[in-house]
C-alpha cells in the first residue's frame, strides 16, 4: 500500500500535467441527493458548471449518472397509490428508476441549457458493454458508435444503467451504483481519465468513521489484496455502491489504459482541478496505453473470427500508413461469413493479414457493396450504418 501523503483536500502536487483528451465522470447517488430522497440541484448545478468549464478547453466529457432511483422516491409519493408497491421487490426499484429518470434528465437538460449545451440520454443495459469478442460484440459496437457520434456533434452524453430492464440477479452480475458501468463506458470510448465522484474524499488507510488517524491514499500503482481490504464493503439504502465497487471499477478501467480518480464531488472546482493534473483524492494509475490495450483486444478477437475481407493496394496503404477507415471501394473480395459487430480479418493483395476490426456490416452486405463508392453503396443495403465497413477507431493494424 502506498504511504498516505494527503488529507484528501487536494495539494499543489501535480499527478499528471498532461490535460486529458476525454474524461468520463461518474456522479454518485449520495452526491446528487445530499443523502436525502430528492435531488440536490445546487450540487448538480455546480458539477454542470465545472463540466462546461473544462469543455471550453476542448476536453470531451461523458457523464455516468446515478440518482434516478433516489429521485423516484419523491415522484412515487405523488402518485395516487404509492402503497401498492412492496419496497422489497425488484419491481419497486425498477418503478423508482422509471419515475426518477425523467426528473433527473429534466434537471440535467435545464442546467446544461444555461451553458448552451445539449445533453443526450443513453440508457445502457449491463450486457451491452462486454469487452470480449465473444460476448455481445454488436451491442458494444452500437453503444460505442452512438457515444462517439454524440461527442462528435458536441453533445454531452448522460448515461445511466437501464434499471427498468436490468436487475441485479441478471446473469449474477452486480454493478455497484454505476461504478463499474462507468469503467466499461470509459473503456468503450477510450477515455484518458475516469473520475468517480461521491462524498468520500478517496480511499482511506482505514475506515475514517472509526479511525480518526485514517488518511487518504494519494496514489495506487497496483491494486493488491491490501487495497481490497481497505476498500471494505460499504453499502447504504440509497446507493448500491461503496469503496469496494470503486476499486473494482478502477481495476477494470486501468487494465484498459484509463487512469482513475476516486474523490469527493463536493471539493471546490474538483473537475477542472483534476483536469489540470492536481493531486486530489486517490488516483489509480494505469500502466497500459489505452490505444494499445484496445488494439490488443481487437487483434485477440481474430482467433474467433470466421471471416474477413481482402483489399486492394491503395486501401492497404491507406489503412497502414494513413490511419484511414476501410471503405467499400477498397474491398476486392469477402471471405467466410460474419455478422455486423464481429471482429474480422483484413488482408492485403498478397493474402497476408494486415489488421482486424469490428465490422459495421455483415458479410452479405459487404459482398453487395464491395468495390462501390460509399454514396452508391448506401443504396445497396437495407440498413445504412455509415460509409465505413470498418471505422478507423475500430481497426487494429498489424
Amino acid at each position: 500500500m502506498t504511504t498516505p501523503r494527503t488529507n484528501g483536500t487536494g495539494s499543489v502536487a501535480r499527478a499528471n500535467r498532461v490535460q486529458p483528451r476525454r474524461v468520463v465522470l461518474k456522479f454518485g447517488t449520495n452526491l446528487l441527493t445530499g443523502g436525502r430522497d430528492t435531488l440536490d440541484e445546487d450540487v448538480i448545478g455546480s458539477l454542470v458548471a465545472q463540466v462546461a468549464e473544462v469543455r471550453k478547453r476542448g476536453i470531451e466529457v461523458l457523464i455516468v449518472t446515478s440518482g434516478a432511483v433516489a429521485a423516484g422516491r419523491s415522484a412515487l409519493a405523488r402518485t395516487p397509490h404509492p402503497d401498492r408497491l412492496k419496497p422489497t421487490t425488484v419491481a419497486y426499484r425498477q418503478t423508482l428508476a422509471a419515475l426518477g429518470q425523467a426528473q433527473l434528465m429534466r434537471v440535467y437538460e435545464r442546467l446544461f441549457g444555461e451553458h448552451g449545451t445539449v445533453v443526450a440520454q443513453a440508457l445502457i443495459s449491463r450486457g451491452d458493454l462486454q469487452r470480449k469478442a465473444q460476448q455481445r460484440p454488436l451491442g458494444y459496437l452500437n453503444v460505442r458508435n452512438t457515444l462517439e457520434a454524440l461527442i462528435e456533434i458536441g453533445a454531452v452524453p448522460v448515461i445511466n444503467e437501464n434499471d427498468v430492464v436490468a436487475v441485479d440477479e441478471l446473469e449474477g452480475e452486480v454493478y455497484g451504483d454505476n461504478d463499474r458501468l462507468s469503467a466499461m463506458v470509459a473503456n468503450a470510448v477510450d477515455a484518458d481519465l475516469l473520475v468517480l465522484l461521491g462524498e468520500m474524499e478517496g480511499l482511506f488507510t482505514a475506515d475514517p468513521h472509526l479511525d480518526p488517524e485514517a488518511l487518504v491514499i494519494p496514489q495506487i500503482e497496483e491494486i493488491t489484496p491490501e487495497i481490497d481490504r481497505a476498500a471494505g464493503k460499504s453499502l447504504d439504502s440509497r446507493g448500491r455502491g461503496g469503496m469496494a465497487s470503486k476499486v473494482a471499477a478502477a481495476r477494470l478501467a486501468t487494465a484498459s489504459g484509463t487512469h482513475v480518480v476516486v474523490t469527493s464531488g463536493r471539493i471546490k472546482r474538483v473537475i477542472p482541478r483534476l483536469c489540470d493534473g492536481e493531486q486530489i483524492g486517490t488516483r489509480f494509475v494505469s500502466k497500459e496505453s489505452g490505444v494499445e490495450a484496445r488494439k490488443r483486444w481487437i487483434l485477440t478477437g481474430l482467433t474467433d473470427s470466421e471471416g474477413g475481407v481482402t483489399v486492394d493496394a491503395g486501401a492497404a496503404t491507406a489503412l497502414i500508413a494513413g490511419g484511414r477507415s476501410l471503405l467499400p471501394a477498397g474491398i476486392v473480395s469477402v471471405d467466410g461469413r460474419f455478422e455486423r459487430g464481429d471482429i474480422i480479418a483484413v488482408r492485403g493483395p498478397d493474402g497476408r493479414v494486415i489488421g482486424s476490426g469490428l465490422a459495421n456490416y455483415g458479410s452479405a452486405d459487404v459482398e453487395a457493396i464491395k468495390g462501390k463508392r460509399s454514396k452508391d453503396a448506401a443504396t445497396l443495403v437495407s440498413s445504412e450504418y455509415g460509409p465505413e465497413v470498418i471505422h478507423r477507431n475500430n481497426l487494429a493494424v498489424v
